[in-house]
């Protein structure tokens, strides 16, 4: 089980912390990931952590956003600064144990629950 949290109403150039909470196992060697989707929109890729902590974002975020985790807490983070009313989603946690499958594939094996940001203008 993945259990997001941390989303909410921000103002453009604001910030937010969402957290994914892993209970039942424990992802230390999986491959972590961050989804959003947008209102009509497909869900799309936003950052990934690798279980060595090697990261990768989409070029919509990279130098904004900085995905890390906690494997003692077996925990992921989703730190979003200077956001814009365009990242305005709704957000999912992913877990799989191949890295190339969230950051390419983008069908990992476990989704957490949604958490909304909304960004005003």
């Amino acid at each position: 089980q993945l259990q997001a949290s941390g989303g909410g109403l921000v103002q453009a150039g604001g910030s937010l912390r969402l957290s994914c909470a892993a209970s039942g196992r424990t992802f230390s060697t999986y491959a972590l990931g961050w989804f959003r989707q947008a209102p009509g929109k497909e869900r799309e890729f936003v950052a990934a952590i690798s279980w060595s902590s090697t990261t990768y974002y989409a070029d919509s975020v990279k130098g904004r956003f900085t995905i890390s985790r906690d494997n003692a807490k077996n925990t992921v983070y989703l730190q979003m600064n200077s956001l814009k009313p365009e990242d305005t989603a709704v957000y999912y946690c992913a877990a799989d144990p191949t890295l190339h499958i969230i950051v390419v594939k983008s069908t990992p094996t476990y989704w957490g629950q949604e958490t909304q940001v909304t960004v005003s203008s």
